[in-house]
């Protein structure tokens, strides 16, 4: 695949942090991103300049967050950060990628398909609208609304115990506060950020943590 000279390159020794076969898948995400995803309206041009440290990267910040075992969803996956980077890093458990628009699940059966992501489904569905019986281990978000509104949507498709893993900003603990009343309404047992460095970036992120009640 031809490479946009726009795009930022992918940075050294990635073969030895995430091992030989989910780098070059990786490494193939990011070159279908380049050629498709300002097509699509799924990046916009100037992201395509920090795709990796901005999105792919830092998507792998919530890795530390996940079970050793089990279900992750990622609510609102879009281009799928961090939904489709976490599934490629972590091809032994299972995820669901929920997202409403169809444009975008159509992108992201597309990646599925060509990244030969056995361990992806993709559900179009707002995550409100998932099953009642739908039970998660953990749920990831990343930019898809302030912590008061992610909640209602996504401790409900979380098992007793299980935590959601937002990707945050500078924000974080006022979201926490902004998100007192919802917090206490939909069972969680604690709130807690955590700063994370990136690996292959000098930029850190940040997790928002919350733990649904046993």
């Amino acid at each position: 695949m031809e490479h946009n000279a726009r795009v930022e390159p992918a940075p050294d020794g990635g073969a030895a942090r995430f091992g030989e076969e989910a780098w070059q898948k990786l490494v193939s995400f990011s070159e279908m991103l380049s050629a498709e995803g300002e097509l699509r309206g799924l990046v916009g041009p100037r992201e395509l300049e920090r795709l990796w440290t901005r999105h792919i990267l830092n998507s792998t910040a919530v890795c530390e967050f996940l079970p050793d075992s089990g279900l992750v969803a990622d609510v609102g996956s879009g281009a799928g950060f961090p939904g489709i980077v976490l599934a490629i890093v972590r091809p032994d458990l299972r995820f669901d990628l929920i997202e409403t628009m169809e444009r975008r699940t159509d992108w992201l059966d597309h990646v599925k398909q060509e990244l030969d992501l056995a361990n992806v489904r993709v559900i179009r569905s707002r995550a409100e609208d998932m099953p009642k019986r739908y039970a998660a281990d953990v749920v990831t978000a990343r930019a898809v609304a302030a912590l008061k509104k992610l909640i209602p949507w996504t401790l409900p498709l979380l098992k007793p115990g299980g935590h959601l893993a937002a990707l945050k900003g500078q924000r974080a603990e006022q979201e926490i506060q902004d998100a007192h009343s919802q917090l206490m309404k939909f069972n969680a047992q604690r709130a807690d950020v955590y700063d994370v460095d990136v690996w292959g970036s000098d930029e850190g992120t940040r997790v928002l943590l919350v733990e649904k009640m046993k």
